[in-house]
């Protein structure tokens, strides 16, 4: 068996109407064109779903953080911020990356993310 490529990710809502404005208008990434709760950060399609309608409990996704790659993170905090967003703690530099957490209104994990060093 090939993995050929991950299809989508799936980011739980208790409300798919908020979630949507969050990820279409706050963080601005491209509403798919043929799914009402779907958009794209590059390559990857970010599908909002509702446990709950399904009977699954509702569960943030923790320790999970969705990278979303940025040209300057702490330009995009910024951005963030003066759109309301919380962000946890300061910009994180590992020595390679810089990177910025924050979560969506349901509580899921996100972060900024820009690598900086070369890869080897």
């Amino acid at each position: 068996m090939e993995i050929e490529r991950v299809d989508f990710v799936a980011i739980p809502s208790r409300d798919a109407e908020r979630s949507r404005r969050f990820y279409g208008e706050v963080l601005g990434l491209r509403a798919d064109e043929r799914g009402k709760y779907e958009f794209w950060a590059g390559d990857t399609c970010v599908a909002i779903w509702e446990p709950e309608k399904f009977g699954a409990p509702f569960q943030a996704q923790k320790n999970g953080h969705l990278a979303l790659r940025v040209a300057d993170v702490e330009q995009a905090r910024a951005e963030l911020e003066a759109k309301g967003v919380e962000f946890a703690g300061e910009a994180f530099d590992t020595g390679v990356c810089k990177m910025a957490f924050f979560t969506d209104p349901d509580g899921n994990d996100l972060m900024l993310h820009r690598r900086y060093a070369p890869y080897e």
